[in-house]
């Protein structure tokens, strides 16, 4: 079946396969948005408590989405994967350091003799919050504005900045670094958005209830802001335009906009996607009472479709997705990046799987939000976060 298809068609449905696992992870940086809400939300021990034994039920499934996305990346993409994750070393190893703070915090949190403290372990998941939404939307965002490396003709890649990465979102001598920040802070604001509307949905507590929709509310501003200002820019930018035959690449104005109206499945899927986090939004804050609890999975798939279409964006109608603004014809492609038509093939097979591993995601996560958490249950638990 798929070795029917041509190499092209496969670099094309393993960068859509990217795509949707990218949604998928920022969809489930909810848990990242809660933790930097455990003392807004929360006001009592016994709050705090609940928004942490809410959060911890799903924390692993976001650090499996962020290793799949990586897996996926490397085995598809590798040129990509060696140059990003070698090359903007200390961006990288920043989030990573984030996440194990993350895991040693819930494993360690509620244990006996904790010397440490339960508000330090707190203050490392804030930590995590903060740092794991922010950096990954300030990375994804250099698909669009590009970073500094060279790439030979031996696929050997090269950093060319000393800071490894860090002056993505730290040179702020350059426009393109506030492109950067707006997607990474957009990121942020979403995830504290998710996460109240999925404490309304996984917490059985009026107080809670109250606290989560007035944080909806407050961090929908400025989410809103920041997003407009990335999809303005980057619409109005020149993007990293190449020839499909003769594989130069140039810069072209307007290009990503030229992408939706060349792609219109795409731009319906983007606006869709944005609807519906707004729809969410809309019927937590107005219909609490008939739609509070499930608005989680309006702004949940929209997230899921909006981050979808920004990557179709970057990479499908002759994109590089990931340009070098030290040297644009180092800039990657699908087609200059990937792995060879066999690999590709071989794992397009694996990849029908995949339905099966949402589908036991999607039933385990039913199971264990049968029953929502209460002040009665966190009391008597002694197994607790």
């Amino acid at each position: 079946m798929f070795e029917n298809l041509s190499y092209l068609a496969l670099q094309q449905y393993w960068w859509a396969i990217i795509a949707l696992l990218g949604g998928i992870l920022v969809f489930m940086l909810f848990v990242q948005g809660g933790q930097t809400l455990l003392y807004t939300i929360g006001k009592t021990d016994t709050e705090v408590k609940m928004l942490v034994n809410s959060l911890g039920r799903k924390w692993d499934i976001t650090f499996t989405s962020l290793v799949v996305f990586g897996g996926a990346a490397f085995a598809s993409f590798p040129l990509f994967y060696s140059t990003s994750f070698g090359g903007a070393y200390w961006v990288w190893m920043i989030i990573l350091f984030a996440f194990i703070l993350q895991a040693v915090s819930y494993e360690y949190r509620s244990k006996a003799k904790n010397w440490l403290g339960t508000r330090t372990y707190d203050t490392f998941l804030f930590i995590n919050g903060l740092i794991g939404t922010v950096f990954l939307g300030t990375a994804v965002a250099t698909f669009f504005t590009g970073s500094l490396f060279s790439v030979s003709a031996m696929h050997h890649s090269f950093w060319q900045s000393p800071y490894k990465g860090l002056e993505l979102a730290l040179n702020f001598g350059r426009y393109a670094t506030y492109i950067n920040l707006s997607l990474g802070l957009a990121v942020f604001f979403l995830s504290r958005i998710l996460a109240s509307l999925y404490f309304m949905n996984n917490i059985d507590d009026e107080t809670i209830m109250e606290r989560a929709k007035k944080q909806v509310m407050k961090n929908t501003i400025p989410f809103l802001f920041f997003f407009l200002f990335f999809l303005i820019n980057i619409l109005v930018m020149k993007g990293f335009n190449y020839d499909p035959v003769t594989k130069v690449v140039n810069m072209e104005s307007f290009k990503y906009l030229h992408n939706l109206l060349a792609m219109p499945l795409v731009l319906i899927i983007l606006l869709l996607g944005v609807v519906l986090v707004l729809w969410g939004i809309y019927r937590a804050v107005f219909a609490t009472e008939k739609c509070g609890k499930k608005a989680i999975w309006f702004s949940g798939l929209g997230t899921i479709l909006t981050v979808f279409a920004l990557f179709l964006m970057a990479g499908y109608n002759h994109t590089a997705f990931y340009p070098s603004i030290f040297d644009l014809q180092s800039s990657l492609t699908i087609q200059n990046a990937s792995s060879s038509k066999y690999t590709l093939t071989a794992m397009s097979y694996v990849s029908l799987l995949v339905p099966f591993v949402v589908a036991y995601i999607w039933y385990a996560w039913a199971q264990m939000n049968k029953t929502p958490i209460t002040r009665k249950e966190m009391e008597e638990d002694a197994h607790a976060y």
